[in-house]
C-alpha cells in the first residue's frame, strides 16, 4: 500500500485543485461534525498531500495545531510543502500508519479521516487509534463512499479494469477497497466498536464536476492507486484498451454543463466518552 501511494502521490497532487472544488463541502461538513475549531488540537489521519490539512489550519487558526499523517513518505513531503507554502506553521507532518499512530493518548480535540479509512486493512484498528488519541468529549468524523450503485464512476472504473485484467469481479465490500465502508450500517458499527458514542452518518451527494470526461481520466490515469495497480499487469496496448472502454463508459455522464460524474459520501461522527467524576 505504501508504494501503490507514493507512485501515486505526485498525481494526486497535482490535480489538488479540482479535488478541494469536488470535496470542499463535504469537507467543511466533515471538519464542523468532528468539532474542529479555533484554538483545535486536530488529527488528520491518512492525509494524503493536506488539500483537507489546509482547511483544517485556517479553522484552528495560529493558535491550534494540526498533525497530518499518512502511510506515503512521498506524499507526506508533499503535505508538509504544501502546508510551509502556505505559511501554515501550526501544522506537521508525520508518517504513520493509520492503524499504529504512534501518538500519545487522550491528546487531541478532533480527529478527522477523508477518503482514507475505506483502504485500511483493519478500519477498526484506525478508529480505537483515533479513539486513543481523542481527548474525553473530543469529536472523530470520517468521509468513505458509500454503495456501488451511489458511486457509478468508480464501479464502472474497476469493473472495466478486472475484465480487461482477466480478473473476476470482486466483492465491492471488501476490505481496503474503494468501496469497502459503504455497506448500510457498516461504518456505524465499527464506530461503535471502537468505542465511540453518539455515531450518526450523513449521506452527502458529491458530484465531480470537470470540463470532460477526457479531464476525470486524466486525473484517474495519475492518481487513481486501486485503479492503476490492477492495469499494471497489462502490456500497453491491452490497457489502453482498458482505458479506451472506461472512457466510451463514463461518457454517460457528459451533459451540456460539461462532464459531471455523480458520487455519494458517507460522512459518520462520534465522540469519546466524557470523564465522569
Amino acid at each position: 500500500m505504501r508504494a501503490q501511494w507514493d507512485t501515486a502521490a505526485s498525481g494526486w497532487n497535482a490535480h489538488a485543485a479540482e479535488i478541494r472544488a469536488w470535496l470542499q463541502e463535504p469537507t467543511d461538513a466533515m471538519c464542523r461534525m468532528a468539532g474542529v475549531k479555533q484554538g483545535s488540537r486536530v488529527l488528520d489521519v491518512a492525509a494524503g498531500s493536506g488539500d483537507q490539512t489546509l482547511t483544517i489550519a485556517q479553522q484552528v487558526g495560529a493558535q491550534g495545531y494540526v498533525l497530518a499523517t499518512d502511510l506515503s513518505p512521498a506524499i507526506v513531503t508533499l503535505a508538509r510543502d504544501n502546508a510551509a507554502r502556505g505559511g501554515f506553521t501550526q501544522v506537521e507532518t508525520r508518517v504513520a500508519d493509520g492503524e499504529d499512530l504512534g501518538v500519545s493518548e487522550a491528546t487531541f480535540d478532533a480527529a478527522v479521516c477523508r477518503l482514507g479509512l475505506m483502504f485500511f486493512a483493519d478500519p477498526l484498528q484506525g478508529l480505537r487509534e483515533m479513539h486513543r488519541a481523542l481527548r474525553p468529549g473530543g469529536g472523530v468524523c470520517s468521509m468513505v463512499f458509500s454503495r456501488p450503485e451511489k458511486n457509478p464512476c468508480l464501479t464502472i472504473l474497476m469493473s472495466t479494469a478486472l475484465k480487461h485484467a482477466g480478473l473476476p469481479a470482486r466483492d465491492p465490500f471488501i476490505a481496503g477497497g474503494l468501496l469497502s465502508l459503504g455497506q448500510p450500517g457498516r461504518i456505524d458499527a465499527l464506530f461503535r466498536s471502537a468505542g465511540f458514542l453518539d455515531v450518526a452518518t450523513t449521506a452527502v451527494d458529491a458530484v465531480f464536476r470537470l470540463p470532460s470526461v477526457d479531464d476525470y481520466l486524466a486525473f484517474v490515469r495519475s492518481s487513481a492507486s486501486p485503479i492503476l495497480q490492477i492495469l499494471d499487469r497489462l502490456d500497453a496496448a491491452a490497457a489502453e484498451a482498458a482505458w479506451s472502454e472506461m472512457r466510451e463508459r463514463l461518457m454517460a455522464f457528459t451533459t451540456q454543463n460539461g462532464w459531471q460524474g455523480p458520487n455519494e459520501l458517507l460522512l459518520t461522527a462520534g465522540c469519546r466518552a466524557k470523564e465522569t467524576t
